[in-house]
């Protein structure tokens, strides 16, 4: 491993056994090193692979936070793993070390901001806002800083950012405000309020979690054959039409080209949604 810059005392770029640039961290491993020196081993304590941000921005924002604050950054990290899943790596810990380190800043000036999106966060990512609260605990615990309760907010966002594998946080608050319309748009449709915490809706929304992904990278879902689409449309024709609303609403939002087979899936996912809605004796609340 081979020294390429130095940031700080603690933090250098390098480039690795197989030639990868990597950030290496540890105290003093930077002190009266310069580049093309061997990486002292013996002092690195953690590295990084730059996945969503070029290696030497990594290594820039790496060098701006306090190791202390990355080391309590480890155990929220490791806590939401345990809780979300192991899609919650080491590639999230940077990015949300770097939130929380202005958070802190700004409660120990008594300065607050307001976020948006607090109904979708709490609604759509419940487990994940959870996890925000949770990581203010640790924080809390951990640095003797206590931060206003909307400060989880972000923090559930970076967790469902690392889920979904997008590199972009602001595709996360895109994808959030989509996920609202959709709901909205069905319950439009159907006159009914979709249960967010229902089987059938986290489902759905799992789903749309990931049309969002493929429609941004322009990927389209397996091929259907067409009497399947035509046979959907014709047993359930309100879902069906709910499903090309839905796409129409993605197209003029985000200006993607929403095809035939993903109308179909839509349309089942809010045919599954809407069921209780065919008895009239049910509650207009579905998906319970």
């Amino acid at each position: 491993m081979r020294v390429k810059k130095i940031f700080n005392n603690n933090v250098v770029l390098g480039v690795d056994e197989n030639g990868t640039e990597t950030v290496f961290l540890g105290r003093g491993l930077g002190f009266q090193v310069k580049p093309g020196d061997a990486v002292d081993a013996g002092r690195v304590e953690r590295q990084f692979v730059a996945q969503a941000m070029p290696a030497e921005r990594l290594a820039a924002l790496a060098a701006e936070i306090p190791l202390d604050e990355i080391e309590v950054m480890e155990e929220v990290v490791a806590t939401a793993r345990a809780r979300l899943g192991e899609k919650i790596s080491e590639h999230v810990l940077l990015p949300l070390a770097d939130h929380v380190h202005f958070a802190i800043a700004r409660a120990r000036a008594g300065a607050s901001i307001e976020y948006p999106l607090k109904w979708e966060i709490e609604n759509l990512y419940p487990a994940e806002a959870e996890m925000g609260a949770v990581a203010l605990e640790i924080i809390e615990r951990r640095l003797g800083v206590r931060m206003e309760e909307n400060e989880a907010l972000p923090l559930a966002l970076h967790f469902v950012n690392a889920q979904i594998g997008s590199g972009d946080i602001a595709a996360t608050v895109q994808l959030t405000q989509w996920l609202r319309v959709a709901l909205e748009t069905i319950g439009e449709d159907f006159g009914v309020m979709i249960d967010q915490r229902s089987l059938p809706a986290a489902r759905f929304l799992t789903h749309l979690r990931y049309l969002f992904l493929r429609a941004r990278d322009g990927k389209q879902s397996p091929a259907v054959a067409d009497q399947v689409g035509e046979a959907v449309k014709s047993a359930r024709p309100l879902a069906y039409a709910c499903a090309e609303r839905l796409a129409l609403r993605m197209e003029e939002l985000f200006e993607w080209n929403v095809g035939r087979e993903e109308i179909l899936y839509l349309a089942l996912h809010v045919s599954r949604l809407t069921a209780r809605t065919d008895d009239p004796a049910e509650d207009t609340h579905v998906g319970a």
